[in-house]
């Protein structure tokens, strides 16, 4: 079992910035990736961003430039550094451990339970 601690969500104006924080602590093994997925009302869950076991990073199209996963491996923690959100940016977002080097899409894995991030004036 993994457990999940998110933090970080909340309410920005357009514009604004915020950092998402995912600890993961339990059954974690080496090697493993780990994944932001996001899900906004009526729309199906969507991946966000990737970061492979040893560093290398994948986005989204639409947060390239805007968004940056980071992890720290110490801490068995990843981030979200969100910068010029936009009110499509508003969802759920949720954390993935993936077992393995890297994350694939509808993989094996854990999620976390979810943080909410609203964009709006």
């Amino acid at each position: 079992q993994v457990q999940f601690v998110e933090s970080g969500g909340g309410l920005v104006q357009p514009g604004g910035s915020l950092r998402l924080s995912c600890a993961a602590s339990g059954s974690i093994f080496s090697p493993y990736a780990m994944a932001w997925y996001r899900q906004a009302p009526g729309k199906q869950r969507e991946l966000v961003a990737t970061i492979a076991h040893g560093g290398m990073t994948n986005y989204q199209d639409s947060v390239k430039g805007r968004f940056i996963i980071s992890r720290d491996n110490a801490k068995n923690t990843m981030y979200l550094q969100m910068n010029s959100l936009k009110p499509e940016d508003a969802a759920v977002y949720y954390c993935k451990y993936c077992p393995g080097y890297v994350c694939y899409e509808g993989g094996v894995g854990s999620w976390g339970q979810g943080i909410q991030v609203t964009v709006s004036s």
